[in-house]
């Protein structure tokens, strides 16, 4: 998959900058098929609109956010999880692009991390101001798969901690077309968003999108 997406650009690969064992940086590395990228996750939004899901204790995410894959997840007051429908239409979810696909196990296998087969696409939509706060992704049933997190849009400043809460968080700058990938002894590390700074991206207006891949189940 990788060689595929680099048959264009020959020898020059995007870099790569660790975060930790089991975490990196691949600075650009969407770029390579942004376009196909985008006009997919049109499509998706189109079929599933983004919508302010609540949490748990009955607070509004400032995160707008979608999914598209065999599952979803969601957030309510019955809690987090995962589902194969979308809440808000009663049918499932988007099918997952087959350029998603080839982007999240290319990012993947690049990382280290070979035969990644995401089943889940989670899409949150950053308004200015928006953020997310330091959690670990550890709802999906199998946390030996990495996470593949897809950055278009406005740069956004990812928070990538230790595996306790407590730990000191490192801050990376993300702009348009970097992938962050995490897994193995780095896949329960705590991660976050510090809120999004205004300002206006050629293709993407005023605001930042985040594809996170993951294998639910």
């Amino acid at each position: 998959m990788t060689a595929d997406l680099f048959e264009s650009v020959g020898d020059r690969r995007p870099s790569r900058q660790p975060m930790g064992e089991g975490a990196v940086l691949l600075r650009g590395f969407a770029k390579l098929i942004e376009d196909d990228v985008i006009a997919d996750l049109r499509g998706v939004v189109a079929q599933a609109p983004f919508r302010h899901m609540m949490t748990p204790g009955g607070h509004r995410m400032s995160v707008a956010m979608t999914n598209c894959g065999g599952f979803g997840w969601v957030t309510d007051r019955a809690g987090y999880r995962y589902d194969a429908i979308d809440p808000a239409s009663g049918k499932p979810w988007p099918a997952m692009p087959s350029t998603f696909c080839l982007l999240a196990e290319a990012a993947a296998a690049e990382a280290g991390f070979d035969a990644f087969a995401p089943d889940a696409c989670l899409v949150n939509r950053y308004a200015p101001g928006a953020k997310m706060s330091l959690h670990q992704d550890r709802d999906e049933r199998d946390v030996g798969a990495p996470i593949v997190s897809v950055s278009l849009g406005l740069p956004a400043i990812f928070l990538f901690g230790g595996l306790k809460r407590s730990d000191k968080s490192l801050r990376y700058r993300l702009e348009h077309g970097d992938i962050a990938v995490w897994g193995g002894p780095a896949r329960l590390a705590f991660h976050g968003v510090a809120p999004l700074a205004d300002g206006e991206h050629a293709l993407m207006g005023r605001q930042r999108i985040n594809l996170t891949f993951r294998r639910a189940r």
